[in-house]
Order: C-alpha cells, then structure tokens, then sequence
C-alpha cells in the first residue's frame, strides 16, 4: 500500500476537493474526519455527478469499501476484482493508514511465479478500432465500451498499435485558463499542472464539452505496442506491468493475431 496517502478532509468543499485532485494529478481521494478516521471516498465521476452541490460531504460516497491493514492479500484482490475497485483504503482501527490500488499488486502476483494463462482471466469483450477510425468516434467507442484502451487493426486485421483516453486527450482542443474556470475553481500557478488538470476535465471531455480533431487514430496510437501471449502465464503479464507501469496489455495468439485485451485487475483476479 502506499502510506499516508493524499486525502480530503471534512468539512469540506467541491472546490477544495479539486484543487487536490488537479495538484497531484489524482483522479480520487479518501475522505477523512479531523480525527483521522476514514469517512468515506470521492472521485471525479461523484463530483461530476452532483454538479450544483458544492459540500464534500454530500458529493462522496460515505459507504465505500475498505480493507483492514492486516488482511490478507486474496482478501485484498477478492475486494478490488469484485467491487471493480482502481482504489481502496487501507484502515487499521478505523483510521485510515494508506491506499492500495491495482497496480501496487503487480509486483507480487510477479514473483509468484504464477503459470495461469493470461486467456483464462480476461474478463471484458476485446473493443478493437481500425487505424483510421477519427479520434471523435474513438472517444465515443471508450465510452460506450467502458475501457480505457483500444488495440487499433490494420487493413489485414494485424495489431499495429493501441490507443488510450489519455492519448486522445492529450490532443483535445481545450484553453488551461477556460478549464479551469469552468470547473469553478481560481487559477493557482502553484497547483496547477496540465498534466493534473486533464484528470479532472477529462470528465468534461465524456459530456462532449471539449472538441476532438477528426484526424484518424493512426496518428496519435502507440506503435508496435508490447503484447503478451495468450498461453503466458499470469505473473508474467504482471511483471511486464509493473516494469513498464502499463494498465493494460494485448493479448496474442500463436499467429501473432489480436486475442483479447488484458487489465491490471484481470490480473489481480488469480490471487482472488
């Protein structure tokens, strides 16, 4: 788990709340009393979702789930797999004592040496794009899919690249200082990093506030993306993970052919 982690405090506001998020590029904050003890969570999605209410305490979610700090790691994975968590709490006597997400478990499903093959934990649809797919309908396809991430096909059907939210992003059209007050908050050149800002506004971005050039996916996916084979085992693709700090990984088969796509809690799953 990482310690001490970031938090918000109540009482406390919506804007107080983003500030956070944006200066340490943060996309969700446990919630704390002035006594330390955990309260509850708050991510972009729940303060997005109640847009008029500016008190913290009525935008977080008061009954988010937690873990004690010496729970057991299946316990662990059992919780993140089956609450589709990307953070959780860690408590010790109610007080919170750290976070652990997704990614910290990669580096110990990788040295279990665990032989699962990666095809018997993938868990969502493969949502595939050809390459010159534009960027708008791109977007569209992530959230009508619910993924993060795309592998894009070539003309014979070969993976020649993926393409993620934040690529996309990257490449919206969108003013720092319009953003910033449109979430309603004032400009601080101390806090505020781009980088930080699109975590937030990447919310805006999925209600069709920002505009996306039409340009196809070609141009701005990541080319020659590592894969992994389908028969690997599941520490492997754990390893190749927590090495290269990847979400989510292809999936091929034996002709080097797209099988599938593979994400950070498929892989938490075998220690479930």
């Amino acid at each position: 788990m990482t310690r001490d982690p970031v938090v918000a405090t109540i009482p406390g506001t919506r804007t107080d709340v983003l500030k956070i998020l944006v200066k340490h590029k943060l996309t969700g904050l446990p919630v704390v009393g002035r006594d330390g003890r955990l309260a509850g969570f708050v991510a972009r999605k729940h303060i997005f979702a109640k847009p008029e209410e500016e008190q913290l305490a009525m935008i977080m979610v008061r009954d988010y789930p937690s873990i004690d700090a010496d729970a057991g790691i299946a316990e662990l994975a059992r919780l993140l797999v089956e609450r589709d968590l990307h953070h959780l709490p860690v408590v010790r006597g109610g007080r919170l004592v750290g976070i652990v997400t997704p990614a910290d478990v990669m580096e110990v499903i990788a040295a279990r040496d665990i032989d699962t093959p990666v095809e018997e934990l993938v868990r969502l649809p493969c949502v595939a794009v050809h390459e010159s797919t534009p960027l708008n309908v791109a977007s569209e396809i992530l959230r009508l899919g619910k993924v993060f991430a795309l592998p894009v096909l070539d003309s014979d059907a070969h993976l020649s690249g993926i393409v993620t939210d934040r690529d996309i992003f990257n490449l919206s059209v969108i003013n720092r200082k319009t953003a910033v007050h449109a979430i309603g908050i004032g400009e601080d050149e101390d806090a505020w990093t781009w980088e930080g800002l699109r975590n937030v506004v990447r919310l805006a971005w999925e209600e069709r506030k920002v505009d996306l050039p039409r340009f196809p996916v070609r141009d701005v996916m990541v080319k020659k993306p590592a894969t992994v084979f389908r028969r690997s085992g599941a520490s492997e693709a754990a390893a190749m993970m927590a090495r290269h700090d990847f979400g989510q990984l292809p999936v091929v088969d034996t002709h080097d052919r797209l099988f599938a796509m593979l994400y950070e809690l498929d892989v938490v799953a075998v220690l479930a």
